[in-house]
């Protein structure tokens, strides 16, 4: 259901395909496009009438390396079909190493190797070494089956609306950084606590979802209330799920998402980049600098 202010918005359509939501432009025409309609360009995605354009304009070295390739293009194939080959590529490296932590012996070496915690940033603070890395990793592991397999569900169910609509190369950041997201809402708020899991991510996606769906206009009640009901049982259940990392990972799945939806256009994607590199510096320096005063002062 949508609201009416969406139906009567045709950008948010296809214009070859009108009763298809899309919300990637064509990088030449600007025209709003399907996952059907989008062909791979050197950047982005085009239509095919700015396709049959450039393929007019080849130069005949660029035809002899068509033919000589068979006349197809991996990428645009891929692109074509829709499919979301992101999603599909985190959903099987986490699965990956989901199973192989159910390996005994195996299991707690892969999480202890992983896991996020705040003393792996402040080595002076504590006795583990320096491991930065973490703050991502720890998206990529998982309290058990039952943690992997509906963290997995959520991401194959969001990512099957949100990658088509972003791009690739969007979804995938938007998905770090609010892994990142997360695990700097860890640290900041509770210092001592270990985590591991893609909930932040995860979370963040469905924020993002809100966001996009409200700028498009459409009716976005049931997402509104189903990330309601997920964050109050994080606060239920907190003994075992660190609501911390959901906080993270909606806050900055929606700033991302925020960011987005505002430097759509083809003449605002260095603006586009430089605002996400800039949340990325902003986290990485609140997670430098406000954990190892927490916890001098606070947990000292």
């Amino acid at each position: 259901m949508t609201t009416p202010e969406f139906a009567d918005n045709r950008d948010n359509f296809c214009y070859r395909h009108p009763d298809r939501q899309s919300f990637v432009l064509c990088q030449r025409c600007l025209r709003t496009i399907c996952p059907e309609c989008q062909t791979q360009a050197a950047v982005g995605v085009i239509c095919p009438e700015c396709m049959a354009a450039e393929r007019k304009n080849r130069t005949p070295a660029q035809k002899k390396a068509e033919r000589r390739w068979g006349g197809r293009n991996t990428a645009t194939t891929m692109v074509r079909s829709g499919k979301p080959i992101v999603t599909y590529a985190l959903l099987a490296v986490t699965s990956f190493i989901g199973l192989l932590q159910l390996i005994p012996g195996v299991g707690d070496a892969i999480t202890s190797q992983l896991l996020f915690a705040a003393g792996y940033l402040y080595p002076s603070l504590s006795l583990y070494p320096f491991e930065p890395w973490r703050l991502l990793t720890a998206v990529f592991v998982h309290g058990g089956f039952l943690h992997l397999a509906l963290n997995m569900l959520a991401l194959w169910m969001l990512g099957q609306t949100l990658e088509p609509m972003l791009g690739r190369a969007r979804f995938l950041a938007l998905y770090l950084i609010s892994g990142l997201g997360g695990s700097v809402a860890v640290a900041v708020i509770d210092p001592t606590t270990a985590t591991v899991g893609a909930s932040g991510a995860i979370f963040g996606l469905m924020a993002a979802l809100l966001i996009i769906g409200r700028h498009l206009g459409a009716n976005v009640t049931g997402i509104l209330v189903i990330l309601g009901i997920n964050f109050v049982v994080g606060f239920v259940f907190s003994q075992n799920i660190a609501w911390q990392a959901h906080l993270g990972g909606v806050l900055i799945g929606a700033l991302v998402a925020f960011i987005l939806t505002r430097t759509r256009r083809r003449e605002q994607r260095t603006l586009q980049i430089v605002l996400l590199s800039a949340v990325v510096v902003a986290l990485v320096l609140i997670v430098a600098f406000l954990p190892p005063f927490l916890i001098t002062t606070v947990y000292s």
